[in-house]
């Protein structure tokens, strides 16, 4: 180490005059360093876009399912399960000659109830409460079999339902009266969500809901989605024809059944729902111009 000034200036000239001898050596490792990183880089890019690319277009692992129904500037989601439940409900309201507005209170009490879904659980309150409605066999809704159908248990929510006049109450009101819940007007949370899916379902919202799915990853079965529909909605003259299901159906009726179709397009493995100039298919997740069949609803089962 350096002792003194001069020393160190010594020193400091020393070291300078290395690295002007070593001086024709340092641009190429330089430049050679440079290009190393930029290769590097380049890699690393070229590697991440191509990873992307397979990402987005190829792997569909990642897409999140939902069925959106949309309603002025606001939009509401539920999971397929959910809106096949929706669906189920509405349909069970339109074969017993029923208005939209019966729909949207049992789809608004379900949501509250059981999340649209159909569990074989209660709680502390109601431990043999089972099914969309949460109903109870030993206050008389039926057998536990029985509650945990859907097509009975949305019957027998209606029946009640008809008992009084609905129509004019509040939602809440008219929901509770049915349930005798212990959070009376816990049901007026989910009436923006109900009203949404019902209009749709009911036929008097036209190419309303969208489903956004991932690919099949099985073969559908029209004879499964006929027998299902039949039902839920009492149609009974629907045909097969291959993988299609061709169901008779115009104005209001065709837009409930075709949007029935689509809220069940994950639940059954459906590609494409056509009817009155319009289809939805699982790979745009949306309505488009089509050409179709007058007066019937296709229903186009996947064929993997």
């Amino acid at each position: 180490m350096p002792t003194d000034a001069h020393q160190r200036v010594l020193s400091m000239g020393s070291h300078t005059g290395e690295a002007h001898r070593h001086g024709r050596h340092a641009r190429p490792r330089s430049w050679g360093r440079a290009l190393l990183a930029l290769l590097i880089a380049c890699g690393l890019i070229g590697g991440g876009l191509y990873a992307a690319m397979n990402f987005i277009g190829l792997d569909q692992n990642m897409v999140r399912e939902k069925c959106a129904a949309v309603v002025g500037t606001n939009s509401y989601s539920l999971s397929p399960e959910q809106a096949s439940n929706a669906a189920l409900i509405s349909a069970v309201a339109t074969k017993r000659g029923l208005p939209e507005r019966a729909a949207t209170i049992a789809i608004a009490t379900s949501m509250q109830e059981s999340k649209l879904t159909n569990i074989d659980y209660g709680d502390s309150a109601g431990p043999d409460s089972r099914g969309l409605f949460q109903q109870r066999p030993s206050m008389g809704w039926g057998t536990e079999a029985q509650v945990m159908d859907p097509v009975y248990a949305a019957g027998r929510f209606f029946q009640e339902l008809e008992t009084f006049d609905y129509a004019s109450m509040a939602l809440t009101d008219a929901a509770q009266k049915v349930q005798r819940s212990a959070y009376p007007m816990a049901y007026a949370k989910h009436e923006g969500l109900a009203k949404a899916f019902s209009a749709p379902l009911t036929g008097n919202a036209v190419s309303a809901l969208n489903c956004t799915l991932r690919p099949a990853e099985s073969a559908g079965s029209p004879a499964k989605v006929e027998t299902t529909l039949r039902q839920a909605t009492g149609i009974g003259n629907a045909v097969v024809d291959g993988p299609r299901l061709k169901v008779p159906a115009k104005g209001t009726q065709g837009w409930a059944v075709a949007q029935w179709a689509v809220a069940n397009a994950g639940v059954m493995n459906t590609e494409s729902v056509s009817y009155a100039g319009l289809v939805w298919n699982r790979t745009q997740g949306a309505w488009v111009p089509a050409a179709t069949t007058d007066g019937y609803v296709i229903i186009q089962s996947a064929t993997q």
